[in-house]
């Protein structure tokens, strides 16, 4: 049985993060995807980060390009450009990620795409959206989290802002591209025609904000910092034992009287700071410094072992180098080794969701640079949208 996106085209427009990460998801479902790169360098991702494994690209492009073929075009170039445009009437999706007013300059705009093929489905992620007083600010992840309000809520109190490690908003602004491609690709088969879509880390950043904005609604006050805590729920955070730090998750009501017989505790359900799930929300502070001494009696692993067994839900906290080999990590498939034609092999996170009968796979390494130039350009031969090869830029 075919992948689910086995048949669609999707034209890769896009370097470094949110792009291409939307794209290895629509690949990995199935979908041709085209990477179209710059001459010479590429996607500026295969030149990032401090660190190679064996070849010229970096790990960071690895990571986000698997299942796609790769050609360099010059978009600058009006011979690159009839190329580009023949892929277009070939393709079901663009996804491309320049600041708004680029794609125009470059003869690759939506108005003109759609002339050649109104069934495209172009998507553009940009920083701040295309509209909008801030839609020509350079946007980067860091920059969404900090105008988004994230940057302002993580870490702790009175310690410096705190970005998320991962990249909310870019990887988010993938992900919300991803699904808008789908429900347009979907919604196609009825009007028969494509549409526009218009994604931005800013947005994906303050989506991804949901429960932080409903603190905000619903007491008046932004939400500020409370380290590894639940904002909406307590106790639910890392607590620290004789030999280090672990989590847990007493999320509600009967969870919280389990976890208070668990450790012997159980005069602190008659405190009316700590009854209810609200007033522990409210007094998380005093909450905690009645519970310290308990947990400093013990070592992680008891205390895990003895609320795991109780019905709790509790963890250690694990290291990526920890995580990945992890048995459910292992039993998930969740690492896999890509065969590549430079590295040999690299090691690669696996597919996060699992389809039943359409399983993915890898099926094409992360491209060298222009790697698929010449079949891309016999294809559109064959098909007639080019009188013959053009000359292959290196």
């Amino acid at each position: 049985m075919a992948l689910p996106l086995a048949g669609i085209r999707v034209l890769d427009i896009s370097q470094v993060m949110a792009g291409p990460f939307c794209c290895m998801l629509l690949a990995d479902m199935g979908a041709d995807v085209i990477k179209i790169e710059p001459p010479g360098t590429g996607d500026s991702t295969r030149h990032s980060m401090g660190f190679r494994l064996k070849g010229s690209d970096s790990p960071g492009f690895l990571a986000l390009n698997r299942n796609k073929r790769s050609i360099t075009l010059d978009l600058k170039s009006p011979e690159d450009r009839e190329v580009l445009y023949a892929l277009v009437k070939t393709a079901d999706v663009l996804v491309e990620n320049a600041r708004p007013g680029v794609a125009a300059r470059l003869g690759m705009d939506y108005p003109t795409l759609k002339a050649l093929n109104p069934r495209l489905v172009y998507a553009s992620i940009s920083g701040f959206g295309q509209t909008g007083p801030w839609s020509q600010r350079p946007g980067f992840d860091l920059i969404a989290q900090a105008v988004s309000g994230i940057l302002s809520s993580n870490g702790f109190p009175g310690m410096e802002p705190a970005k998320n490690s991962i990249a909310v908003a870019d990887l988010g602004a993938g992900l919300f591209t991803a699904y808008a491609v789908l429900s347009a690709v979907i919604g196609r088969q009825a009007s028969g025609e494509g549409q526009y879509v218009d994604a931005s880390l800013f947005e994906a950043a303050l989506a991804l904000s949901v429960w932080e904005t409903t603190e905000l609604w619903g007491t008046g006050t932004s939400p500020t910092p409370i380290g590894s805590a639940n904002r909406m729920s307590a106790p639910y955070q890392a607590v620290e034992a004789s030999d280090g730090w672990f989590v847990i998750g007493a999320a509600n009501q009967g969870l919280w009287l389990t976890f208070l017989k668990a450790l012997d505790r159980e005069e602190l359900q008659d405190d009316p700071r700590f009854s209810t799930n609200a007033a522990r929300v409210t007094n998380r502070i005093a909450l905690m410094e009645e519970l310290a001494p308990t947990f400093l009696t013990r070592t992680r692993q008891e205390w895990i072992d003895t609320l795991m067994a109780a019905g709790v839900p509790t963890a250690p906290i694990l290291d990526y180098g920890e995580a990945v080999v992890s048995e459910q990590a292992v039993a998930r498939e969740m690492v896999q080794m890509v065969p590549h034609p430079v590295e040999g092999e690299f090691r690669a996170l696996g597919f996060p969701v699992k389809l039943s009968a359409t399983p993915q796979e890898v099926r094409l390494p992360p491209p060298l640079l222009n790697e698929h130039g010449d079949q891309i350009r016999q294809e559109l031969v064959s098909k007639g949208l080019l009188s013959q090869p053009a000359k292959e830029t290196a």
